[in-house]
């Protein structure tokens, strides 16, 4: 006698118990206990390497300025590498003149940007990066490049 030649009855009792078989196994699956899982204990990070160089500051805040008015600031900075290093050109907004260092600094000796803003053109807030590219080349193969900033406030 095959499924299709049963009589209704049988069909509701064979859906009852394929019913009752799937939520026994559910129940089963869902209570057993389960596996441990163990972290995999991650190694310990690398010590980092020193920065190139270590700076007193990377940005400084001018506050308030006038319309018009001039400001000085500077950025000091270590040489914390192992080798000489030099700057080999200085970039920034055109409101910004820095004069910097153009000779040799050895490893523990110490650099200065000697930076001059002038708000005269400027009418907003805004945030000014001094881009520091030393003749130095980086791991990747690239002259290393620093960056320092400092921001400020316009009176009008």
């Amino acid at each position: 006698m095959s499924i299709f030649s049963l009589p209704k009855t049988h069909f509701s009792s064979i859906s009852t118990l394929v019913l009752a078989a799937f939520v026994g196994l559910t129940v089963f699956v869902s209570c057993a206990p389960a596996k441990s899982q163990t972290a995999t204990p991650t190694p310990p990070a690398a010590p980092a390497k020193p920065a190139f160089v270590q700076w007193d500051k990377k940005m400084t805040d001018l506050g308030t300025v006038k319309k018009g008015e001039k400001r000085t600031l500077f950025f000091e900075y270590t040489n914390t590498s192992s080798e000489e290093i030099q700057i080999e050109i200085v970039d920034a907004c055109e409101c910004t003149k820095v004069d910097f260092p153009r000779g040799v600094i050895a490893p523990g000796g110490k650099g200065r940007l000697n930076v001059v803003f002038d708000s005269s053109e400027k009418e907003a807030a805004e945030t000014i990066g001094i881009n520091v590219v030393f003749k130095n080349i980086g791991p990747d193969g690239n002259p290393r490049i620093e960056v320092v900033e400092y921001k400020f406030d316009i009176a009008k």
